[in-house]
């Protein structure tokens, strides 16, 4: 095997090794919401103080995600997200082992700090692994490991926990030890070297030297695509942040058939987990983004706002349509899960309800790829794991929002309407606060054509080069 070749595969290697991680790191995400009612039962609290403990995680992940970003935006990566993934893992384990509430809140921190290293950084360095034409296709990737990790959570905590909570956590952790040591044989990714501006630069030898600093941190609030990108997450995570409750909204119809609970909560994780498939054509989405961003500056945008709005109808009616749930009660978690599977074929309201739903994620997820390469576009390489990470905090204040007060409109409104129905209600209202996260991507299509002009005549000079015309991009730059 020749030295390129071996360096090919390395990288292809460190390509993938990144993608499942970040899907791994997810897991840990979705696995306890389909538990709530058992670990509420097992620590004695209400359900509700399980929910308050997710909606901390998501706040505490985005804080602690700031810190690492600036640290990896100045200096070197890999021993970051080494130390980040140990980090969540033992967060993972001592979730596995609490016994107590203030344990189990305590292990479930630690494990968002270590999550918030993932995230950044991970960020920054996949970047650096991608050129400005490919960037919504393999963003799509990064992004729906996320989501195939969050839903991955949601299955095996329903099918590992349903007896048993602690076991799926003392697995992950198992798992994340193995992550660690996966990291010491990837690629290392120069700073930059994506970029077609800075090829020459790469080729001759030289590195990329500029890293990011206090002084900088005007410069990224002044590019207004910037302030939409991080502030349409407000509004979008309090939306998705809401939807942690759908399997709650499952089981609830479950029992409201007759089901036990143990078969409830296997009922409500395989349907919050089958009706979210439709997030995996986020992979169209950045198809569509990238070949649109060709045609004009303004494309990416444009997908990500049309695909938002859209989405809304879709969302309502999954909420309502009424499901005729069929499945052996007290049975095995797989005899089980093939009921409900079986369904979609031969029981017409759940075949609606899949549709639907697939519907309604396929066109919510054009705003995940967009949304990736739009930072990577709007700014330079050393500043682009900090704008992340402070998208990402504003993402965990809307998703902790979410998250934290639909519990409280539930009891409201379940003062009105029983349950399912309440849970019905409570979702679909939170899903009107996607109208303002479309309105925020059609302003940031505005603005993003000067934004992605300047990183390119900026990279150009950093670069060298004798003329700006002579380097293309496929970001919106100018072009020869």
């Amino acid at each position: 095997m020749t030295l390129t070749t071996g360096r090919v595969h390395r990288r292809i290697y460190s390509v993938v090794v990144f993608i499942v991680l970040a899907s791994l790191d997810n897991v840990t995400i979705g696995l306890v919401p389909p538990l709530y009612g058992s670990i509420a039962d097992t620590l004695a609290v209400p359900e509700a103080a399980i929910g308050a403990v997710t909606a901390a995680t998501f706040l505490v992940s985005a804080v602690a995600a700031v810190a690492w970003a600036y640290v990896g935006d100045r200096g070197d990566r890999k021993p970051l997200l080494m130390t980040g993934t140990l980090i969540w893992a033992a967060g993972a384990a001592g979730t596995g082992l609490a016994g107590s509430y203030p344990v189990f809140l305590a292990a479930q921190l630690v494990a968002a700090v270590g999550l918030g290293a993932v995230a950044s950084v991970g960020f920054s360095v996949v970047s650096d692994l991608i050129t400005p034409a490919r960037r919504g296709l393999v963003m799509s990737f990064w992004g729906l490991s996320q989501g195939v990790g969050t839903l991955a959570g949601t299955l095996l905590g329903g099918l590992l926990g349903h007896d048993d909570w602690r076991r799926p956590f003392l697995v992950l952790t198992a798992a994340g030890v193995l992550a660690s040591a996966a990291y010491l044989f990837t690629y290392d990714v120069r700073r930059g070297q994506s970029q077609p501006e800075l090829a020459g630069r790469f080729a001759a030898g030289d590195d990329y030297e500029h890293r990011i600093g206090r002084a900088d941190l005007p410069s990224i609030v002044e590019r207004r695509t910037n302030v939409w990108l991080v502030l349409q997450g407000l509004t979008a995570q309090v939306a998705f942040g809401s939807l942690v409750w759908l399997p709650a909204l499952f089981r609830a119809r479950a029992e409201e058939q007759g089901y036990s609970a143990g078969t409830a909560i296997v009922v409500g994780s395989v349907f919050a987990t089958l009706f979210q498939l439709g997030g995996a054509l986020s992979i169209v989405g950045g198809l569509v983004g990238d070949r649109m961003q060709r045609r004009t500056p303004r494309g990416r945008a444009l997908v990500a706002a049309v695909g938002i709005l859209a989405a809304v109808p879709f969302y309502l009616v999954l909420f309502f349509v009424p499901m005729r749930i069929e499945v052996p009660d007290g049975a095995g978690a797989g005899a089980v899960t093939a009921a409900v599977l079986g369904g979609v074929l031969t029981e017409p309201t759940i075949g609606l309800a899949f549709l639907t739903a697939l519907l309604a994620l396929a066109l919510t997820s054009a705003n995940s790829p967009n949304w990736f390469a739009l930072i990577a576009d709007v700014n330079p390489p050393e500043h682009r794991g900090t704008v992340y990470s402070l998208g990402n905090l504003v993402n965990g204040v809307g998703r902790a929002t979410g998250n934290g007060l639909l519990p409280v409109a539930l009891r409201l409104i379940g003062v009105a309407v029983p349950p399912p129905l309440n849970y019905a209600v409570g979702l679909a209202a939170f899903q009107l606060f996607f109208v303002p996260t479309g309105i925020m991507y059609w302003l940031a299509s505005r603005t993003a054509p000067t934004d992605i002009a300047r990183v390119h005549a900026l990279l150009v000079t950093r670069a060298g080069a004798d003329s700006p015309a002579t380097v293309t991009t496929d970001g919106g730059g100018p072009r020869p």
